[in-house]
């Protein structure tokens, strides 16, 4: 542990949020051009991007001097991924006692993340992601068979950056119930390995 003071998520999610804000956030359409045509293998930096999340607008690069998982799921009150987001809520202290932050992304509206996050008391971050912007930049858009017919969706997958925002491990086609704990782990093994 570094003995910085822990804050609590939604504390952080705002007060980044604020300074976002105070710098005069440039507007998505920036964002879309400069992630054109990237993406993120294991080891390369993170662009910056404009996130719109239930605790207000940012961008990722206010996350930075924490570690940050970033978990891609299909959709908000299905099984799969209500399992997943209780049980990053449920381990939420955990993370955030490793100096790292979570956010849930999904193509799900904002009014559909609050309803979502209140119905199930979620303390993680949600980002709506309807224009696909993340989704496209970190290639979670898969085809998928639904009932015989193809359609395109978001792949159930994860991504561990580090504070200096590099990517240090990715997760795909991640199954919901204990995958949490597995995040978890890996995240405390980083954290060990670097005090060392």
């Amino acid at each position: 542990m570094t003995g910085k003071e822990i804050k609590l998520s939604r504390e952080y999610h705002e007060e980044i949020i604020i300074n976002a804000q105070n710098k005069n956030l440039s507007d998505s359409k920036k964002f879309k051009n400069k992630m054109a045509n990237k993406s993120i293998i294991k080891g390369s930096s993170v662009p910056d991007a404009y996130i719109k999340t239930i605790f207000g607008s940012t961008n990722l690069h206010e996350y930075k001097s924490h570690n940050l998982i970033m978990f891609f799921y299909p959709k908000d009150n299905t099984p799969g991924c209500t399992i997943e987001c209780e049980d990053f809520s449920r381990l939420h202290n955990d993370f955030l006692s490793l100096n790292t932050q979570i956010i849930g992304v999904s193509k799900d509206s904002l009014e559909s993340h609050e309803k979502f996050a209140k119905k199930f008391k979620l303390s993680i971050n949600l980002v709506s992601d309807e224009t696909q912007e993340l989704c496209l930049l970190f290639d979670v858009i898969k085809d998928k068979n639904m009932y015989g017919k193809i359609i395109k969706g978001i792949e159930r997958s994860t991504f561990f950056i580090n504070s200096n925002f590099f990517l240090e491990k990715s997760w795909r086609g991640v199954k919901a119930k204990g995958h949490a704990e597995q995040a978890l782990s890996v995240v405390s093994s980083y954290n060990r390995n670097q005090l060392k």
